[in-house]
């Protein structure tokens, strides 16, 4: 009976707020988050059913490859990037003889529930249930075993030190680039007795150790049903570890820091309120907004930080952000923190400055992370990020070192993809030709800076750093550096340089200034298209311009061909089986023709059509591609989600609008999802987006009001936007071929 009871009890500590709304009419936001959505992955890498709070230190998710294993690792305490593998490990048994102990366990498990703020498991041949919360620096476990007989609790690092004294624990492990990241923990039950793990006993008078794959453990009586496990961590020391978790957890009531966990999120969450009739899309919408907290973390504790960019600890009135793939999350996650959370965000560019004074060159990071920048994937996005928020309004962080920072990182550090080398041949040849060059088919590389695998991706780094110039000539203007403005916009066209008129599609050329040829768009450039374009194929670069679409139309030749060759992208046969197409390019899945709804260089593709006079067209893609790849359930994200850049994308568009260019404050208006999505802005007021006429099949706008007034523009502008009010977009299931066919969003500048 008392076995009963205690599952009772944890279901109606851990499933009451999804319990508690079945046969409610309003179930609040956070309810409608299903962190399992895409743990299975189409080709690459699955999401992760991530427990932390949002943008916290502390995340964790349990330690599998995805959620087709039947066998999780250990217990996480931490990870310590995203997509990374925890740091240290928590492994309870029983039953097992002292002798006979191992340092990590893999569990069968089954009855596992996830939630946002909440973990639940049963690890079935150890007959142990587990319940966990979390708060931003620490968490607590609660451990209950089913028979009576001896217990052990094992902490494992892989690299560093473990100390255990009474009723505590102190551990430390190595991650990269001489970041530590510490523990310190303590249970609420004094164990018989604790000690090192040494061939695979507990040796009781041996208390702290050092070294790879080093472990402690608690050894409990067998009459003790359940222990409870608290615990903070830090990249500071022990000691900060031990107040962070003091400051966050008073006690070892798990529900208590659940509940808080619940409320905090639901908070934030609340940010945007949808209302529909289908619940799935609900599911889908607040699934996707809680993949854009994921990701930068906070990582102040107590007013100081450790920069992994310099290795020191910092002292700072403004929270310290990292982990953050600025190449993913420029696009809509930045864009999208900046309408809701505003003083985030500010500290977020903030911390870009302040990483760039920490390096031993004052370059704008490219892919911050908790053990520094790691200079992956191409280009120099963070200039885009800092352009928007300043375009947009936002003056509180230091733009001027943004721009300077930023500036440098174009101008003097390598364009070489993943590379954090000096500029070198490659890229004096950028400035005085305006591209990249290319290798023709069989030339030896010869520049060292090139990575061997990633190559010089040349077509993608000359339209990407094309845009970066182009947002830092936005930039240079508003703060008035004519000189700088001048060059950096002219620079900001060199895309042009690689467009060859007689395909219509970007194309690289040689030092020399040849086309390489012969050409194949969609197989050239070996494995992930990288030695000409960058994980996705020609057909996806050739619509890389997102800051000049009007003279992408005029390249090719007016609306009518470049409407012709945006259909045929998504008409496009993939030319091969899909065994060899996906063996090339495993990025580029989610396949509509030579369009990959998976990765981020395609996402504000559907949206082009606005540009050229079909804004209906835009509204039947994007209904039409988010039905076909995004969905409540585990395959329900089609490719890698990279810390909320996919995910954001999912928000913006069923609300109704996109940010195409960020950089220029103004939004492409593409079809609802919802007959309406009220976003609380950061500045106090509060945008609505209503459908009138709303039904899943009447995805075509007929006709607009923006706050009393008709719309007769497919965009609406960032100042219109946060002044709060409605949008109103009657919407039918024919398209109106007139409404917003005559004045298309803007590009390269706003219209006066």
């Amino acid at each position: 009976m008392k076995k009963v009871l205690s599952l009772i009890g944890l279901l109606c500590v851990f499933q009451s707020p999804e319990t508690a709304v079945f046969g409610q009419a309003n179930k609040a936001p956070v309810d409608y988050v299903n962190p399992y959505m895409g743990n299975i992955s189409h080709l690459l890498v699955p999401t992760f059913p991530t427990i932390h709070l949002p943008n916290s230190m502390l995340r964790v998710y349990p330690e599998r490859a995805d959620y087709t294993s039947d066998q999780i690792k250990g217990l996480p305490l931490v990870v310590t990037s995203h997509r990374g593998r925890s740091a240290f490990n928590l492994s309870p048994v029983q039953g097992k003889r002292q002798n006979e102990l191992q340092h990590v366990y893999l569990y069968t498990y089954d009855n596992e529930h996830i939630k946002p703020y909440s973990y639940g498991v049963s690890l079935l041949d150890e007959q142990i249930d587990v319940t966990f919360a979390p708060s931003h620096q620490s968490a607590i476990y609660e451990l209950t075993f089913d028979e009576k007989s001896d217990k052990n609790l094992i902490f494992n690092t892989l690299s560093g030190d473990v100390s255990i004294q009474g009723k505590e624990i102190y551990a430390s492990q190595h991650l990269q680039n001489n970041t530590i990241v510490y523990l310190y923990g303590e249970v609420d039950v004094a164990p018989l007795e604790g000690g090192i793990l040494v061939d695979n006993r507990i040796e009781k008078k041996q208390t702290k150790a050092s070294g790879k794959g080093v472990a402690a453990a608690f050894h409990f009586d067998a009459r003790t049903a359940k222990v409870k496990f608290r615990y903070g961590i830090s990249f500071i020391s022990v000691e900060q570890a031990a107040k962070n978790l003091r400051r966050e957890i008073k006690g070892f009531d798990v529900s208590e820091v659940a509940e808080k966990g619940r409320k905090i999120w639901d908070k934030a969450l609340s940010a945007v309120k949808v209302e529909t009739t289908y619940e799935d899309d609900k599911r889908l919408f607040y699934t996707s907004l809680y993949r854009c907290f994921e990701r930068p973390v906070n990582i102040t504790e107590d007013g100081r930080y450790f920069s992994a960019f310099d290795g020191k600890v910092h002292t700072d009135s403004q929270d310290f952000y990292t982990d953050d793939w600025i190449w993913d999350t420029y696009r809509a996650t930045h864009p999208l923190r900046l309408l809701i959370d505003a003083p985030m965000e500010s500290s977020i560019l903030n911390s870009f400055v302040r990483m760039a004074e920490q390096m031993d060159n004052f370059w704008m990071p490219t892919f911050p992370e908790i053990t520094g920048d790691s200079r992956r994937m191409n280009s120099n996005h963070a200039v885009v990020t800092i352009a928007d928020a300043y375009v947009k309004g936002l003056r509180s962080f230091d733009v001027e070192k943004a721009y300077q920072s930023g500036k440098n990182a174009v101008h003097d550090k390598t364009l070489a993809p993943w590379s954090a080398a000096p500029a070198g041949w490659l890229d004096q040849f950028y400035k005085e030709k305006g591209y990249i060059p290319a290798l023709q088919a069989g030339e030896e590389e010869t520049v060292p800076e090139v990575h061997r695998f990633e190559k010089r991706q040349p077509v993608a780094v000359t339209l990407g750093t094309s845009y970066d110039e182009w947002a830092l000539g936005q930039l240079a203007l508003a703060l008035g550096k004519q000189a700088d403005a001048s060059s950096l916009l002219k620079n900001g066209t060199n895309y042009r340089n690689l467009y060859n008129s007689e395909t219509g599609f970007f194309h690289p050329k040689d030092k020399e200034g040849r086309f390489i040829e012969p050409f194949d768009y969609r197989y050239a450039g070996g494995q992930g298209a990288r030695g000409y374009y960058g994980e996705n194929n020609g057909w996806v670069y050739r619509w890389d311009v997102p800051h000049n679409v009007a003279d992408l139309i005029t390249l090719m030749g007016g609306n009518k061909p470049f409407l012709d060759n945006l259909n045929q992208t998504f008409r496009e046969p993939l030319g091969k089986s899909k065994f060899d197409f996906y063996s090339q390019l495993p990025d580029h899945t989610g396949n509509v023709g030579q369009f990959s709804m998976a990765n981020e260089p395609s996402l504000h593709i559907p949206y082009l059509y606005a540009y050229a006079g079909q804004p209906w067209m835009t509204q039947k893609r994007i209904h039409e591609l988010i039905r076909q790849w995004f969905r409540n359930d585990l395959m329900g994200v089609p490719g890698d989600e990279d810390g909320g850049g996919m995910s954001a994308f999912v928000v913006f568009s069923t609300i109704g609008f996109y940010p195409v260019t960020p950089g220029l404050p103004a939004y492409t208006i593409g079809s609802p999802f919802f007959e309406t999505a009220s976003i609380a802005l950061s500045n106090g007021q509060t945008f609505r987006v209503k459908a009138k006429n709303f039904a899943k099949e009447n995805k075509y706008i007929q006709s607009a009001v923006l706050n009393g007034k008709p719309l007769h523009a497919s965009w609406i502008t960032h100042k219109d936007l946060m002044q709060g009010g409605e949008l109103i977009l009657e919407m039918g299931d024919k398209p109106n071929r007139n409404w917003g066919a005559d004045i298309p969003p803007p590009s390269f500048a706003m219209p006066h």
